[in-house]
């Protein structure tokens, strides 16, 4: 499993909107400048966030984005799997995948099954909330 700049940008917008949740609707401009991400590039991954409903937007003089729920309703987890064709860490693991000629007899799979468990689990124990108040060094784990 390798994340994408297209999910991790999107990680840094939801936190981006998280921090500031008194100032209304964030233009996009002003995200992008925060973040240092380019606002063309930022355009995709706000309208796959604002499509899937984690944020809402506003066109026009005072218009920009902002979350649709609180900072701890969202998981680290359901951002990147909207962004990331996939989360599995190998191919038959994969949503959608066919059924592997070699599942029956496979040594590994149980490994890759476990694996996939932990990331998910994971990922699905941290909120935008936690990220935003806590110290970057605590999520530092060995697996």
């Amino acid at each position: 499993m390798l994340v994408s700049t297209k999910g991790r940008y999107a990680l840094r917008v939801m936190i981006d909107l998280a921090e500031h949740p008194t100032d209304g609707y964030i233009p996009l401009k002003l995200i992008a400048e925060r973040q240092g991400i380019s606002e063309k590039y930022l355009e995709s991954i706000i309208k796959l966030l604002v499509r899937a409903r984690l944020l809402t937007g506003l066109r026009g003089k005072g218009g920009g984005y902002r979350l649709t729920r609180s900072p701890e309703e969202y998981t680290v987890g359901s951002i990147l799997r909207l962004t990331e064709d996939s989360m599995a860490p190998v191919a038959c693991l994969e949503p959608g995948a066919k059924a592997c000629e070699h599942a029956s007899e496979c040594r590994t799979l149980t490994l890759w099954k476990g694996l996939d468990k932990v990331i998910n689990d994971y990922l699905d124990n941290i909120t935008i909330a936690d990220l935003i108040h806590t110290n970057p060094d605590e999520y530092d784990y060995i697996i």
